[in-house]
């Protein structure tokens, strides 16, 4: 199994000279930057399988201030209000199922900080050591059990799922919350439809692809050590009749982090709504 994560190395900065707006950050849409991880066969006809498919998005955008993380509500506000954002941020409407912009005025926002410090996928090791994976990479099933509103019928999901099982301490609250644990479990679990794989060597490729592409590293100059630059956000957002991003409808699966990149000034936006993905 492949350890390291050479992640996407931070080099340049915005360029000087663009106008900055009286509320703080002025963003502009990347629609250059493009999401490899995404667009690889591999990974689409993988997340057709997990119903994920046209429903998980990875956008970019530039900004021209300095980031300092204990500003990040201004930073999140200031992105939703900036008129560069609003007809570019991409959100699926409940309604239609088709992709939209916001089309709504956010009033507040909560953004949650992801811790994001893991370089190496021997993070999950542990799931081989538990008996949760065979050694042939073969996730063991359980008997079928229902954690709403998942179907639980191996011992990956009850690892992901249920606190009360007796599994579920292999990964420490802290580990749970780390960005990398976060995106394998959410391509664990999948979309409406979602048929689970029997190996446990996709959700690892994919997570470890996408979490390459979001993530910027760069290598400490005294040290030498790869260190991780980014910060992590899970963003909601609100108008004047509540939830309205990601979704007007709350779910473990319907969610958006932004990846924050102090150093390029770039912030990357990963979006899925849960749902029934493409088929074809």
């Amino acid at each position: 199994m492949e350890t390291a994560l050479p992640i996407r190395t931070s080099t340049s900065s915005m360029a000087a000279g663009e106008p900055a707006h009286s509320g703080g950050f002025y963003f502009r849409f990347l629609p250059q930057r493009l999401f490899p991880s995404l667009s690889a066969p591999e990974t689409t006809s993988r997340l057709r399988q997990w119903s994920m498919l046209g429903r998980l998005k990875a956008q970019a955008f530039g900004f021209d201030q300095t980031f300092q993380a204990h500003r990040k509500d201004d930073f999140v506000l200031a992105f939703f209000k900036d008129p560069n954002v609003i007809p570019n941020l991409q959100l699926l409407s409940d309604s239609s199922g088709q992709w939209i912009t916001l089309g709504t005025e956010v009033q507040k926002i909560e953004a949650t900080n992801v811790p994001c410090t893991q370089l190496s996928m021997s993070f999950f090791n542990r799931l081989y050591e538990e008996d949760i994976v065979r050694d042939s990479g073969h996730i063991v099933k359980c008997l079928d059990s229902f954690c709403d509103p998942f179907m639980v019928s191996d011992e990956l999901r009850k690892v992901l799922l249920m606190e009360d099982s007796e599994k579920y301490e292999v990964f420490s609250q802290p580990d749970r919350d780390e960005f990398l644990f976060c995106l394998f479990k959410h391509l664990c679990l999948g979309g409406s439809l979602c048929q689970y794989e029997d190996t446990l060597k996709p959700y690892l490729e994919t997570a470890k692809l996408l979490y390459k592409d979001l993530v910027s590293v760069r290598k400490h100059p005294q040290t030498k050590k790869i260190q991780i630059t980014s910060s992590v956000f899970k963003v909601t957002a609100y108008d004047s009749a509540g939830l309205c991003y990601p979704s007007r409808k709350n779910h473990e699966q319907t969610f958006s982090y932004f990846v924050v990149d102090p150093v390029k000034r770039h912030v990357n936006v990963l979006y899925h709504c849960f749902g029934v993905g493409d088929m074809s």
